[in-house]
């Protein structure tokens, strides 16, 4: 039977990794992910748990020893934010190509430039290419199901990748909500122990881990890091199947609102999910069709099958939290166009940005943002490349 809680979305993660005990974590504070190893800390201080927790002198060296632990075959973690996770730049890259398949514990905030510690996201956003897995968060509830999940899926022999599990900073991580928790016992069966194939540490198979590669095998690494991507897609949907088994709660690489019968659809990823179904709510019941498509998956990219879900659509918005500079739109927007064009997809779709910085995404503004899907789709109002929201005058 599930244990009814009130807690934040740093609690629950924080909870999600006492429940697994991991083997180590090395972790250097950072708002507003902080108090996710200060709490893991205190669970190993009390005797909670048998992580063996690591401070280290800053980001960069928290991914390294992280990596160092899961290379020698201990499972490892570690959580971080923002500039925290510019700094581990360098190491995201040598995570993914040595097929490390560590998890991070990312709660989104913006990049500095200027300075600005609120929820945006471009720091994972930044990081998309790097080759680590990626899953989102809406709530408190799906932070800590999805972390549940983490370690099946990259430690998966298939896969093998680094994850990222994200949040939004300060809005689901330090806001407090009422989650279901799932028996510790039952958690820490479906975690399971961690015993990789190759370690460093294994003396009866010598290995290196990360050797220099020249230009006849560096190409071939990258090949197979795709593919272990791909193979992520198939992995990522048995591992939710097997925790709506212990949780009764179904997850997949997105979920759809309001979107079988919608003429017009919002594509969004994040906390703003939610003020966006209020938005369709209420117009719903004035007879506008709007619907919802909320990704959770955002790599491996299910470009595919989030363009088939929204074939019969009239008009999209796709919202992106974070600037890619490129003059043609956002990370999200930039991509689902793509994969709507290879799907020949003959309605409208425009990108927008929102909520960077922190700026606040009310409900007045979606439903504005389904005004505008009306409008391109009839004609009443010129298809514009991308627009802000909430953007001073």
């Amino acid at each position: 039977m599930s244990i009814r809680e009130r807690m934040s979305g740093n609690e629950a993660v924080a909870y999600a990794i006492k429940q697994i005990n991991p083997d180590v974590m090395p972790a250097f504070p950072i708002t507003p992910s902080t108090e996710i190893p200060q709490m893991v800390s205190t669970f190993i201080a009390n005797g909670e748990i048998d992580t063996e927790f690591i401070p280290v002198e800053s980001e960069h060296s928290s991914m390294s020893a992280t990596m160092g632990a899961n290379a020698a075959g201990a499972r490892a973690l570690t959580a971080t934010s923002s500039c925290g996770l510019a700094y581990m730049w360098e190491l995201l890259y040598v995570a993914a190509s040595d097929r490390l398949p560590v998890v991070l514990a990312l709660v989104n905030r913006a990049l500095t430039g200027p300075i600005n510690i609120n929820c945006d996201h471009s720091d994972s956003m930044g990081a998309r290419d790097a080759g680590w897995i990626q899953i989102y968060a809406e709530n408190n509830q799906e932070a800590y199901d999805n972390f549940i999940q983490t370690f099946r899926i990259a430690e998966h022999p298939d896969v093998r990748l680094p994850l990222m599990a994200c949040q939004d900073g300060f809005i689901t991580s330090h806001a407090v909500e009422n989650i279901e928790l799932i028996e510790d016992d039952k958690v820490k069966a479906f975690a399971g122990e961690y015993h990789p194939e190759n370690y460093l540490l294994n003396p009866d198979m010598p290995m290196a881990v990360g050797p220099y590669a020249n230009s006849p095998f560096y190409m071939e690494t990258k090949m197979n890091q795709r593919l272990a991507m791909e193979n992520a897609k198939k992995v990522i949907l048995e591992i939710a199947d097997e925790f709506e088994k212990i949780s009764g709660r179904k997850y997949g690489f997105f979920e759809e609102y309001r979107l079988e019968d919608a003429d017009y659809a919002v594509v969004i990823i994040g906390s703003a999910a939610g003020t966006t179904k209020d938005a369709i709510d209420e117009l719903r019941e004035q007879g506008i069709k709007a619907g919802l498509l909320k990704i959770r998956v955002f790599r491996p990219f299910p470009g595919e099958e989030m363009a088939k879900v929204l074939s019969h659509v009239k008009a999209i918005a796709i919202l992106d939290r974070a600037e890619s500079f490129s003059a043609c739109g956002g990370p999200i927007g930039s991509e689902l166009k793509a994969a709507l064009f290879d799907f020949k997809f003959s309605g409208i779709a425009v990108n927008y940005f929102y909520g960077i910085g922190g700026r606040d995404y009310t409900v007045a503004e979606a439903k504005a943002v389904y005004s505008d899907l009306i409008a391109y789709a009839d004609g009443s109002k010129p298809v514009e490349n991308y627009k802000y929201i909430g953007l001073r005058k």
